[in-house]
């Protein structure tokens, strides 16, 4: 066990980490966003950038941007055979994990109150549901591929992306006059980037095992790392990045216990997401109302009563459904992790259609 991450994860270490963000991607937005030349050159840059290979062709300006050249290195405790494993526990099970993905991971996110504010204050997330949630999973699918961190993957430009957006989002957020940096934190810190990097792995495993698939304990290591490197390379902090399920339960624990808490900016966020849900022409026997209930499911009643979603159970033969699925795909033949990956990516994107 890295001893790094052997850290007391109570409530003065998490009021810490929320006044510490990621000063390397900061500094390059700072730096950028006070140029427009430069500003434009690298918008233009991050909209052509879709796999790995094109972080070699930087435009002149960010050549010596270290941010850039750390963008393609693994940390130097990546285990690539727990990388493979990870990637081949999602292959098979990524049906699920997506529909995780909206119905738990997402809300289970809104629950902290002062993180949340700042995807209330973006607005994209309340005003543009549908694009959000496509934005998300697209993601998920690049760093989740079995080839995401080699030249022809996705995983390093994504991510790489993503970790710009987030410094992007805290520099507008911090300009809006609308943040109390002392009351809140920083917009974006290390405690919420930890906490959903946790929704992402530790608890879509949790809400997997509620829907009675079988996770092994190497399986659950295996993605559970998978995601502490793509949190590294988001900018996460090496002792925010649990080695174990036992390491990761007491920090989601204390995260929760320091954050969790009914906000109005939870609440309106779930809102859109269960507006959005209700909106979709969902196949029987899944009614609009079932979605609803089954986000309630997986999170649990003290969650789901902090979001305010609307009591009820769903039904047993939904639910039911959902475990005979996740059944049926732990004992399909899988002919190789690439061949099962693309099918499931296939099946996802004709359910979007």
């Amino acid at each position: 066990m890295n001893t790094e991450t052997i850290v007391p994860y109570n409530t003065q270490f998490l009021t810490a980490r929320r006044q510490v963000t990621d000063a390397m991607a900061n500094d390059l937005v700072n730096r950028t966003f006070a140029d427009v030349v430069k500003k434009l050159v690298l918008r233009d840059y991050l909209t052509k950038l879709t796999s790995n290979a094109q972080l070699e062709q930087l435009p002149d300006l960010y050549r010596n941007e270290p941010l850039f050249a750390n963008a393609r290195q693994l940390p130097a405790w990546a285990n690539s055979k727990q990388l493979q494993q990870g990637a081949a526990f999602f292959a098979r099970h990524a049906s699920l994990i997506m529909n995780m993905l909206g119905l738990l991971s997402l809300p289970y996110t809104y629950a902290g109150a002062d993180g949340v504010r700042v995807l209330y204050l973006s607005e994209r997330m309340r005003n543009d549901t549908a694009k959000r949630l496509q934005e998300t999973g697209d993601f998920v699918w690049e760093v989740m591929a079995p080839n995401a961190f080699e030249p022809g993957g996705k995983g390093f430009a994504s991510i790489l992306k993503v970790r710009l957006i987030h410094a992007a989002a805290r520099y507008y957020t911090l300009q809006s006059g609308k943040w109390d940096s002392m009351a809140w934190g920083q917009p974006v810190n290390q405690e919420d980037m930890a906490g959903t990097n946790l929704s992402f792995s530790l608890v879509v495993i949790r809400g997997l095992r509620k829907l009675d698939v079988a996770v092994t304990y190497a399986d659950q290591q295996a993605f559970m790392h998978l995601w502490n490197v793509i949190g590294s390379l988001s900018g996460i902090e090496r002792n925010l990045l649990p080695d174990d399920g036992k390491q990761a339960i007491e920090l989601e624990q204390a995260i929760s216990k320091h954050q969790f808490r009914p906000s109005e900016e939870g609440q309106a966020l779930t809102r859109a997401l269960m507006n959005y849900f209700t909106s979709l022409k969902l196949p029987v026997p899944f009614g609009n109302t079932d979605t609803i209930q089954l986000m309630r499911f997986l999170l649990g009643n003290e969650v789901a009563d902090m979001l305010n979603l609307p009591a009820g159970e769903a039904p047993k033969v939904v639910i039911n459904l959902l475990k005979l699925s996740g059944t049926l795909q732990e004992f399909k033949y899988m002919p190789s992790v690439s061949q099962a990956y693309q099918q499931q990516y296939a099946g996802f994107k004709k359910q979007q259609l």
